[in-house]
């Protein structure tokens, strides 16, 4: 028989695989045209104008391409990251002294969420790469740096990544990962607790309590403040994806002076608006659907 703790982790494992499935389908547009406009900034004048010129490209289905990966990159990064997440505040716990069970503090939960999100950052990277090839392809091929009229499909992705650099090509990016998610996620959870506290506080009940709309604001404002505070890393981390597709083997800090050097400051925040814009859909999705299916199999198995 499965004991206390496994069920807890397989609950918090499905729940946030379940957050990462909502968050998907209702923010992927928004990410596809993030992506695009911090692959190749200059292409387009701003957000309505990439928006508007991969509907004229593409249509509808222009805006889902890298569904498939980005539901398995966020299916996969959530499920690893709200399970690190629940294991990693027992950590704090102990490191605290505190009790098993204990309530821990806003700013120890976000210390935990930053853990936890080592562990998302590794699960998450290759199937990322791919998605972000998929988004830019179309860019890539007007740009010249692949040949036109490649077939653009995750298994042709997956084909070309392991016949040119094998296996670890899939990391190409890992380590601007993991300095995007260490302090982003410790503003991604911190403001989501708070800003929960701040609503139970004013309601006069407990976190749990709140509703939805609550709930949903509060996961939107986590997801803003990630945002605001990892944005430059995170543009980093999509061109070293993208252009490593056309043979180009750069790490973090040797494209990071390359784009101050010729592009400015500026564009290390291409494309945060339509960034900043999905981020409030997308992540209330993902905490109202982690928290309430959480909820629904807590009650049902009785932990």
């Amino acid at each position: 028989m499965a004991t206390q703790p496994m069920i807890q982790a397989i609950i918090d494992f499905s729940a946030g695989a379940i957050g990462g499935t909502a968050c998907v389908l209702s923010g992927q547009p928004f990410d596809t045209t993030k992506v695009k406009m911090q692959a190749f900034p200059t292409m387009y004048r701003g957000f309505a104008h990439c928006f508007v010129s991969t509907f004229r490209q593409a249509g509808l289905r222009g805006f889902y391409k890298g569904t498939t990966p980005a539901l398995l990159a966020n299916i996969t990064e959530n499920a690893v990251l709200f399970l690190s997440y629940g294991l990693c505040q027992d950590a704090v716990r102990f490191v605290s002294s505190m009790d098993k069970g204990a309530n821990l503090s806003d700013i120890q939960k976000a210390s935990a969420g930053s853990l936890a999100s080592i562990f998302s950052a590794t699960a998450i990277c290759p199937t990322e790469l791919v998605k972000c090839r998929l988004q830019a392809m179309h860019e890539m091929e007007a740009a010249g740096k692949i040949a036109s009229g490649q077939r653009s499909t995750m298994w042709t992705v997956v084909k070309t990544v392991l016949k040119k650099n094998g296996p670890l090509g899939f990391y190409q990016g890992w380590s601007s990962t993991i300095v995007r998610e260490i302090p982003g996620y410790f503003c991604f959870f911190g403001a989501y607790e708070m800003c929960r506290s701040k609503f139970a506080q004013y309601k006069g009940t407990d976190k749990d309590s709140i509703g939805i709309l609550p709930l949903m604001f509060s996961g939107g404002f986590g997801g803003a403040c990630l945002w605001v505070m990892v944005y430059p890393i995170d543009c980093v981390k999509s061109r070293i994806q993208v252009y490593s597709l056309a043979g180009r083997q750069e790490g973090f800090m040797k494209t990071f002076m390359g784009i101050l050097r010729t592009e400015g400051f500026t564009a290390l925040y291409s494309g945060l608006t339509p960034t900043l814009i999905r981020t409030f859909p997308a992540n209330g999705a993902l905490f109202l659907a982690y928290e309430l299916s959480r909820k629904f199999m807590m009650e049902t198995v009785g932990a």
